[in-house]
């Protein structure tokens, strides 16, 4: 089980539960096609948004394996909303989890989402006591691979055509660390 001690403060963010009142600014990600466009959900209306924030709301700790737990990221200057975090626990038997993140685009290249990323790897091997941790993403999205390379995990795996995603083929490419991998002192 998992219960972050909320609000975790990072540099420069705050990492948060989501609340009924982030709904304009999640949408204002979401509801973006270059946001969308590696993800498996087209651009959201706000309706969609909606219903995507009410299961976020109710996702701020895990209890078991198959849940997931959403963390907003807020700046912490100004309090605006700009990412979205997820930490979802695949199997306590093998003590396995995937983490996923989604940015406003304005707060791309500045290191916001390694950050964030690098409190979320955090909660996974040091407070919910995973051994692996894996990341996915669209073989396209060079961003995201990119990231996951920062943050030192290992590319394990590159699927071609491995779904039919919007309608077209599309590689998938995997990344992961272990917990002796994981070195805090150096993050």
């Amino acid at each position: 089980m998992l219960r972050p001690d909320y609000p975790i403060t990072t540099e420069r963010l705050i990492l948060r539960p989501f609340r009924s009142d982030d709904l304009d600014a999640l949408n204002a990600f979401q509801s973006r096609s270059d946001v969308a466009r590696y993800l498996y959900w087209g651009p959201r209306s706000r309706a969609e948004s909606a219903a995507a924030l009410a299961k976020r709301i109710h996702s701020s700790t895990l209890q078991k394996e198959g849940q997931f737990l959403a963390i907003a990221v807020e700046l912490a200057s100004t309090g605006q909303l700009i990412g979205d975090l997820n930490l979802e626990y695949l199997s306590a038997e093998h003590r396995q989890g995937e983490v996923g993140f989604v940015f406003h685009p304005d707060f791309h290249g500045k290191g916001f989402a390694a950050e964030a990323a690098t409190a979320l790897l955090r909660l996974g091997f040091e407070e919910l006591g995973l051994h692996r941790i894996i990341g996915r993403c669209d073989g396209r999205n060079t961003a995201s691979a990119t990231l996951m390379e920062r943050l030192g995990m290992r590319k394990e795996a590159h699927l071609r055509e491995n779904e039919v995603v919007k309608g077209e083929w599309t590689d998938e490419i995997i990344f992961a660390m272990l917990e002796d991998e994981w070195k805090p002192d150096q993050r």
